[in-house]
């Protein structure tokens, strides 16, 4: 019982701090998880939020159930799902309760302005260490080319883009001795 409140706990602390989705998680899991209780490591996490883009939900709940679940099965993947997004879910109603209140004042204005920059500047923060952590090789710099072109030039769905790299990855990086016993059996 004792690991499980830890999880809750952990990820309540995780779900408070952490503005902005998906990529602004990233950092806060480095600190806490890997750093702080070296629960998981960096290239677990890049696993997590690869399966957690491609999964139906919000891409940081669906990281904080991966974890929870590689932690202590599907009892810690609810309860790290339930921790990550109880302060959500309080501070969404409080807000609602009083934003009709308090949304027309210039100081609320300016604070969501400077916490929309944070935000950004965390988001960037990931952008660079996802990037970091990705380039291994040469492969992997080839895909996110043909990736990016085909999304910031050609403006091709995404959907396509997952699936076209996905296939690349499973073609580029399957072992030696897979392609062979592939082209023997065709």
């Amino acid at each position: 019982m004792k690991e499980y409140l830890e999880l809750i706990w952990t990820f309540i602390r995780i779900g408070a701090v952490t503005f902005g989705g998906g990529y602004a998680i990233v950092p806060v899991l480095e600190k806490e998880l890997i750093h702080g209780k070296c629960w998981i490591t960096m290239d677990e996490v890049m696993d997590y939020y690869t399966i957690a883009q491609i999964t139906p939900g919000l891409i940081a709940i669906n990281i904080s159930t991966f974890i929870g679940y590689k932690r202590k099965g599907l009892p810690g993947g609810i309860a790290a799902t339930i921790g990550f997004i109880i302060p959500g879910v309080t501070l969404m109603t409080i807000i609602s309760v009083f934003i009709g209140r308090f949304a027309e004042f210039e100081t609320v204005q300016h604070a969501f302005a400077g916490i929309r920059v944070a935000v950004g500047a965390l988001i960037l923060n990931t952008i660079l260490r996802l990037i970091k952590g990705f380039f291994n090789d040469s492969k992997s710099i080839a895909i996110f080319i043909i990736a990016f072109a085909l999304s910031a030039i050609l403006g091709q769905s995404p959907v396509f883009i997952i699936l076209g790299a996905g296939f690349l990855g499973w073609l580029l990086y399957m072992p030696k001795k897979q392609k062979e016993q592939d082209n023997g059996n065709t």
